[in-house]
């Protein structure tokens, strides 16, 4: 049997074996709890410097044990940030904007950002911002035009995406539906 029964009082971030080396060595708690993280899904450095210190493992132990990790390739923010990046846009469309703010709550390093980002250029961001419109615009069928343009640039923007390129495609796009769009520049 490979699952662990959760007891009443069990934290989903603890495990029996954590308890049982809790007063013991701080470094292979670090280690356990580290590895169990890891299992579950690619961790940023700062993610499991933040799970370690919450567990009051002390600093030095927890950067002794980070660096190890990082040195055999268990830690990786560039793997981390660029897998992010590739499913985030392919999952739920976000823009470089919104892809870059999630990773810095997620404690990558700026340059690291800028790298994964870069993954995406400004075609293929304006060809998803494409497709999310194109998804969207039934659901506006019957609206006014302003309204619809509101909707669906408004999607845009909170998916990270710039304010122009969000008014040419929507533009575009209630264009090719046959709906007037002079004048959209003065009202918006």
């Amino acid at each position: 049997m490979t699952g662990r029964t959760e007891w009443p009082g069990d934290s989903p971030d603890s495990s029996r074996a954590e308890k049982e080396l809790s007063p013991q060595d701080p470094a292979e708690r670090a280690r356990a709890i580290c590895l169990r993280l890891l299992t579950g899904s690619p961790r940023t450095r700062k993610q499991l410097a933040d799970a370690l210190r919450k567990r009051e493992i002390p600093d030095e132990v927890a950067e002794e044990v980070l660096s190890r990790f990082e040195d055999v390739g268990l830690i990786d923010d560039a793997a981390f940030a660029g897998a992010w990046v590739e499913s985030r846009h392919h999952g739920r469309g976000l823009a470089r904007r919104a892809l870059a703010r999630e990773l810095r709550t997620k404690g990558v390093e700026p340059t690291l950002i800028q790298e994964a980002v870069e993954q995406l250029d400004s075609e293929r961001e304006e060809a998803t911002a494409r497709e999310l419109v194109d998804r969207k615009l039934r659901s506006t069928h019957g609206l006014d035009r302003d309204r619809r343009l509101r909707r669906l640039a408004g999607m845009l923007a909170r998916k990270g995406y710039p304010e122009g390129m969000a008014l040419r495609v929507v533009r575009q796009a209630l264009e090719a539906e046959g709906e007037d769009t002079d004048g959209l520049d003065e009202s918006f």
